[in-house]
This record gives C-alpha cells, structure tokens and sequence, in this order.
C-alpha cells in the first residue's frame, strides 16, 4: 500500500475560490482513481493562497486484473448491429465467442484487462483533472495551452510507500512533476523536498506555511480576541470574514491599530462595513461605549519592526477610505436636515424599478396604498404605516447607501432619527427587509410588520401579474425569498390574513396604478373592498351602479377578472410552506390535507390545522382511523360508481341489525357534536381527539357487519353511515389526501 500526494503551487488563488477548489481536486482525482479500479483508504484537501493540496491513503500498488463478459446481438443479426457491439466492447470479430441461448445462438465478448500500476493511473487521472478544472475564471500565461486560474508554477506528485518516496511520472505543458515545493513567499527560500504528507506538513510549517485554512483562522481569532481583550475590548465577530482573511495569508500575523479620532462618531455599522467591504479589517468594539473605536488587520509575515510599518501604511489607507465615508454621512444629514427624506423620495420617481413595473417612486406609492390597509389588520396605526411606507425606500437615494448598498435600510433608520420621523417609523425603515432568510429575525413592531409585508407582496403581485415568474433553479429577483419573507411574517406574528383578498387587491392595482390621479379615490375605495371583503365582483358592481354608467374605462375592465394569476401566486406561497414545514417535521401531505379544507390563505389557521393533524396521524388511533376512513370511502365510492346514486343522507338507527352498528350511529352523534363546536372554535386539538374516539367503534363495526348485504334496505342504510363517517372525517381535514 501507497499513500499519494498532490500539490498544485501557483500564484495566489482568490480566497473565495480555495475552499471549493479543494474540494473540487478531491472529487475529481478520487473519482478518477476509483473508476480506474484503484481504491483508497482515506482522503483529506487542503488549501493556501499559492497551493492546492491533496493527500490519499492506502492505495494499492497496482489496479486489479478484470474480467467481463457482455451479451451480443444474435450471430444472424444485420452486420451494422455486429459492428456496433464490436465498437463498444473494445474487441475484433475473430475475438467473439458464440454460444448457444433459447432463442438461437448469440455472440459474447469475453473483455480481460491487466491491472496497471498505480503510478499510471495518477499521472492519467491528475492530468486529467488539470486540464479539466473547473475554476469559475481561469486565464493561459506564456506560449502553453493550460488554463489555472492563476499561472501554476509546480506539480508535487509522489507515491510513498515503506520504501520511500516515487515521483509519479507526469508532465504538463512544460510543467514536469516533482517532490519538491516552495515555503513562504517572504520568510523562507529555495525549494523544499519531502517525502510523505507528514514530511511535507512539518516542513510548511517550519518554512512559515500553516497549511490547514481552519488552523489559520483559529489562530486569527484567538490572536485578535486576545489582543483585544488585554486593551478592554471586543472583537465584532464575523464568521465571513475570518474565513476570507484565512484564506489571504498563510502565516497570519494579527495586528491592532486605532481608529482615526475624528471618525468614531461615524455610525458603527458605517464603519464596519468600510474596513471588511475594502480594507478586509475586522472590527474592534469599545464594550462601554458600544462604538467602533479599533481595528484588526492579518499581515502575511512577521517584521522587524513587530508590523509597525504594516500597521502604519494600513492607518493610512483607512484614514483616506472613512474620510469618504464620513463626507457621505454629512452630506446626507445636511440635506436632510434642509428637506427632510422627501426630496429623496422624489428623486426615486426618476429611478427604474423595472421596465415593466415602473419606478421605484410609483412602487413606493403601491407599497404605501397596502401599508394602510395592512396596518388595522396588525394593530399599527395607519398614519404611521403610510408615513413609514413613503420613508423605508428613501435611503437608496442616500450617498452611503449609494456607496455601500448593503447598508440600506440601516442608514435609512438613521436618517429618519434625524429627520424627527416618529420611532416605530425610523424601525419600519431598517426592518421592512427582513425576513432576508430563513435564519433572519423576524419583525413584530407592528408598523414594521405591516410595511414588510406590503413591501413583499407587492414585489410577488408585481411579478406575477407580467409573468416573470422563478423557473427551476433560477430566481433573479429573489421571489422565493420573498414568498418565505411573507410567511414567516404572519406565522411569527400570528397574523390572521385572508391572503387571497391582499393578492386580488394588489394585482389589481398594478394595473391600475398609472392611471388618471384624478380617480385615485375611486381607485383606493374599490381596493379597500377587494382588501377587506374580497367580493371583487360585488364591489365593482355596486360601484358601477353607484357611478350610473358614468364609470372610468378601466373600470369595466376589470369585471371581466380571471383568478389564474392569483391562484398560481397562491400556490406559490403555498409551495413554501411546505418547504418551510418541512423543517418542523409537518409532512407535505398533512399540508395538502388541510389546504384542502375552507381558508387555506389563512396561513397561521392552516399551520395550526396541519399541526393537529400531524400530532393527531402520528397516534396510534390516528393511523387506524385513517385507514378506517379510507376503507369506508373505497366502499362507499365503489358502490355510488355501481349504484350511480349518491349515499349521503338517510342513515337511521332503526335499521341497524347488529350492537356494534348501533354503538357506531351514537358514537358518530357524540363525535358530530363535539367536532362541530371545536372546529368553530379552531381548537383542531379537540376536533382530532374526538374524531380518534371513533376508532374503536369503526374497526368493531367492519369485524362485525357486511356492507353489501342481500337485504337492500339494510345495505343503503349501511352505505349512507358509511357516508356519515366520510363526511365528519372530511370536516376536519381530507383525509384523502394522506399518503399510505
């Protein structure tokens, strides 16, 4: 047994790349190697700026000898059909064998190849992963074809075994491999010869090369932290970060400097987002102030001068970018001391949202027109969610924001403090974003809420209604997200929502919105009917006949309504939830049973439904009845199909032949009695619990009793209780619709 080891050195690779290149190198060779018929005991990639790193256990000498045999065509087939079978397996016509079979005698190719050293095998399959690599960019330097994302200098590529270390023969456009690598850039010289993995590790490190990326960044922490904390501060941590910075240096160096006096001041997320967005510095927090008031950077060497030099150029250059920064946040606290966030907001009349959908000003007055009659419906106040939905936009206008666009919406929070907005609006301004993911906190000041949540569906009604919809795997404008925003919204806040009305109401604005201002109030009237209501038709036609045939054009338009764009929107939602639930362990045909019952927009309703169906199937009594529900139905369904009548009234206790008949007509009556209340009540805990109470009597009643018996009058009265059992089965939730 052999242990291999493959270094590519070359000039720096991008930090972001390392990690998956690593990755990539590992699959590919380990592939190759095992589709060659060469195995391997274990495997472990590394990765530096200037190398890519792979070390493999327990290869065997050489691949095993094999032996195939592959089935032919018949030995009287056509001879383009003998030819083909030829092709593929590799052999001559003379080389076949034929052998009798049922059907007539038929050719075999008896396929035998010789084991070949592993040597062989890695040259073959290294080359190939080389010249196959699949860097995001890559670029060809010199007079070769070889493309590596950035010029590769050398190939460490050697077999150790017990009797030592073997060069595995390769060479690649000039590039012959070797046993030798290179230390640090600056801190060590000349090449260096290994032998194994051991050997090549404990020399790096000697040479300045701490090879693991993980063991750098434990080591920048722990330096940062520590430095930080024998001055009385903290590091803001940045798991981001820390892994790019490890990925910059391969002897990291922690160094901490100080902040510019005259820039502390500057909000805290301002100047954090400048040190990592161009200096790749990590924040130090003054833990008593709360403010920015230090820096960490990770030189790639150590200095004579213990990185003062370093530290100094670095204080300069950061000086010069937060001078930038600091111009921006006056400059913007300058105009909006002058005229307050509303000249920004005008100016975002003038910027394309999309070509489609308008500006980002007409989206704002859409988002503002749902924001008022969202906020009643989640306990904020309507002046403030309208006042909030022209603000929470109007930081894009801003010169940080325009600068630094992943501050949007912090800054916005800021400039609206200092434009005296009211504080829940100031918080919509940073909120309205969130939820950004599936781990982001989620919103409850209610103006937030009700600004969130029109922020979204307008982006999700707005797409749907041009058809601009995510398709497989792609989704540029972020609606997944958005679609997962609004749930986690109404089901974090406990909202009670009747979506579908939100979404008609929505859709239609946007084909509205850019008509006549004049008609603006007839506008708004018609959507708070839809958004209240949600008897889109009646509320057109009572306006119509309000109006007395003097109506807008664009409002007979709208009678002829379809709800396919609304629906698919629906769905759509729906479609995440389940993803969503699937987290909880909800299962996705608990789901589809409960969307199948009245008020499945209702989202924090049908979460409750579908975890009460949930605790309820995973029961024992659960499970039964379910089955029990299901045998009913079959039987039912059969016999409707047979007799073409409908069983679905009619059953009366003074038919019933047998006890456990009788037993089942009253315990049907008890569950009727208690299903219905709870069910009004929404308390879907007690629904469920008296529905398993029916268990006991179902399974009794089909030990005991024949369905389809002769007597006919017994057999309808049977079947009719049968429909009795589907029918308060089915106003808890579709059983149908529950796999197994």
């Amino acid at each position: 047994m052999a242990d291999l080891l493959i270094e590519l050195f070359s000039e720096e690779i991008p930090a972001r790349m390392q990690k998956k290149a690593s990755e990539d190198l590992k699959r590919l060779v380990t592939d190759g190697l095992v589709e060659a018929g060469l195995t391997y005991g274990g495997a472990h990639a590394l990765a530096t700026p200037r190398r890519l790193c792979l070390a493999l256990e327990d290869i065997p000498a050489m691949s095993p000898d094999t032996r195939e045999e592959r089935k032919g065509p018949r030995v009287d087939a056509p001879e383009k059909a003998v030819e083909g079978f030829l092709r593929g397996a590799g052999v001559s016509k003379d080389q076949l064998e034929v052998r009798d079979e049922k059907k007539g005698q038929v050719y075999f190719a008896v396929i035998e190849k010789k084991g070949r050293p592993a040597a062989e095998i890695v040259a073959e399959v290294l080359e190939n992963a080389i010249r196959n690599f699949p860097w995001p960019k890559s670029m060809r330097w010199g007079k070769g074809n070889l493309r590596w994302v950035r010029p590769l200098h050398s190939i460490l590529c050697i077999l150790t075994t017990e009797e030592g270390a073997e060069i595995v023969p390769l060479e690649i456009d000039g590039i012959r491999a070797g046993d030798v690598t290179q230390g640090h850039r600056f801190m060590s010289s000349g090449e260096i010869k290994v032998s194994s993995f051991e050997d090549y590790e404990a020399k790096l490190a000697k040479a300045c090369v701490v090879l693991n990326p993980e063991a750098r960044a434990e080591t920048i922490w722990h330096d940062a932290t520590q430095a930080a904390f024998a001055q009385g501060f903290e590091v803001v941590e940045d798991k981001g970060l820390l892994a790019e910075v490890a990925g910059l240096v391969e002897w990291p160096v922690v160094l901490m400097g100080d902040i510019g006096a005259e820039f502390i001041d500057l909000p805290p997320e301002v100047l954090q987002t400048s040190m990592k967005e161009h200096q790749k510095f990590f924040s130090v927090k003054n833990p008593k102030t709360g403010r920015i008031e230090k820096f960490v950077t990770v030189a790639n060497r150590e200095t004579a001068d213990d990185g003062a030099t370093i530290l100094a150029g670095n204080q300069k250059v950061l000086a010069a970018r937060l001078s930038d920064a600091k111009f921006f946040w006056e400059n913007d606290l300058r105009v909006v001391g002058e005229h307050g966030m509303k000249s920004w907001t005008e100016k975002l009349q003038q910027v394309t949202f999309h070509a489609k959908l308008g500006s980002e000003g007409d989206r704002i007055a859409r988002i503002s027109g749902m924001a008022r009659r969202l906020a009643p419906m989640v306990q904020a106040d309507r002046a403030e969610a309208r006042q909030a939905a022209w603000s929470v936009k109007a930081d894009l206008a801003s010169e940080m924001v325009y600068e630094f666009p992943e501050l949007q919406g912090i800054m916005g929070r800021y400039y609206a403090e200092s434009a005296g907005l009211p504080d829940a609006v100031a918080a919509a301004c940073e909120e309205h974003y969130a939820p950004l993911g599936p781990n982001d906190a989620v919103p409850t000041a209610p103006v937030s809420v009700a600004v969130s949540l029109a922020d979204k569906l307008d982006k999700l009604t707005g797409f749907w209604a041009i058809d601009e919809k995510p398709t497989g795997s792609k989704d540029p404008f972020a609606l997944r997200r958005a679609a997962l925003g609004v749930i986690r919204l109404i089901l974090s806040n406990e909202l009670r929502l009747q979506l579908d009305r939100l979404i008609d109401a929505q859709l239609l604005r946007h084909r509205i919105d850019a008509r006549d201002e004049d008609e603006a109030e007839l506008r708004d009237e018609l959507l708070g009917e839809i958004a209240d209501h949600g008897v889109f038709g009646a509320a057109v036609r009572t306006i119509l006949d309000r109006l007395d045939g003097n109506a807008p054009e664009w409002l007979s338009e709208i009678t002829g309504h379809t709800p396919d764009v609304s629906d698919d929107l629906m769905a759509f939602i729906h479609d995440r939830l389940k993803v969503h639930l699937r987290d909880e362990g909800i299962r996705h045909d608990v789901i589809d049973a409960c969307l199948a019952m009245p008020n499945a927009d209702d989202l924090t309703l049908l979460v409750k439904r579908a975890r009460a169906l949930g605790a309820f199937l995973a029961s024992e009594d659960g499970a039964n009845l379910t089955q029990g529900f299901k045998r009913a139905n079959n039987i039912l369904s059969q016999a409707e199909a047979a007799d073409g009548v409908e069983y679905s009234f009619g059953a009366d206790v003074k038919f019933a032949e047998d006890d456990t008949e009788k037993a089942l007509f009253a315990a049907l009556d008890t569950a009727e009695d208690a299903i219905k209340p709870a069910m009004e009540a929404e308390d879907f805990a007690a629904a469920m619990g008296a529905m398993a109470r029916l268990r006991a009597p179902i399974d009794a009643f089909f030990e005991a009793v024949q369905i389809n018996t002769d007597n006919q009058i017994v057999r309808r009265n049977r079947l009719n209780l049968l429909a009795r059992i589907r029918d308060i089965c089915l106003s808890v939730a579709d059983l149908n619709r529950i796999d197994g």
